[in-house]
Parts: C-alpha cells; sequence; structure tokens
C-alpha cells in the first residue's frame, strides 16, 4: 500500500490584470481539482518548486527547491493562488510544482 504525500500541480503564470502582474503570487492548477469547493482543502498547504540548477561542491545534485504555500483560490475553476519564499521565474511557467498533502487539519 503506498501513501500519497504529494498532488500534481502547473505553474499556470503570475496573478494579474489587464495591466499590472504582481510576480510575488503565482497561479497553481492542482490535477483533480476543479471547483472552488475542492481547492479550500489545499489552503495553507506547501507547494515546491523543483528546478535543475549546475552541479557544484555546495550542490552536489544539481537540484534546486524553491518552496511555497497555497493562500487562497483564484476564480470558480480550481486554480489556487501560492505564495513562494522568493519569486518564481518566468522560466517556471508551465512547469510542474508539487503540492504537499502538510500540512494536514484533518
Amino acid at each position: 500500500m503506498s501513501s500519497k504525500i504529494y498532488s500534481k500541480g502547473v505553474v499556470l503564470g503570475y496573478r494579474r490584470s489587464q495591466a499590472t502582474q504582481y510576480p510575488n503570487i503565482s497561479l497553481i492548477r492542482i490535477e483533480g481539482v476543479v471547483n472552488r469547493e475542492d481547492s479550500r482543502f489545499y489552503l495553507g498547504k506547501k507547494v515546491c518548486l523543483v528546478s535543475r540548477v549546475l552541479k557544484s561542491k555546495s550542490n552536489p545534485t544539481g537540484l534546486k527547491v524553491t518552496w511555497g504555500k497555497v493562500c487562497k483560490a483564484h476564480g470558480s475553476s480550481g486554480v489556487v493562488q501560492a505564495r513562494f519564499t522568493r519569486n518564481l521565474p518566468p522560466k517556471a511557467m508551465g512547469a510542474p510544482v508539487r503540492v504537499m498533502l502538510y500540512p494536514s487539519n484533518i
């Protein structure tokens, strides 16, 4: 029996309006979430983006992990807004993320 510790998601882009974009808030589509009620479960959950970087002595694996947190729902189609410790670069748009199923309030 396998226990699942994260759900898959995709970075859609930054929160934006017609004239302004907010790079400190990223929009995430989570797999299997189709409405606002489903997205309510993920509020407060941690999000991580794993990206490849050059290997070095200080980073022998060549992986960089950027952590964030789901802060609120975005619209009625299940998309959520997340804030990361460092703003995501534009290259991360369309990249897969992991939405951890912790911390849990069940």
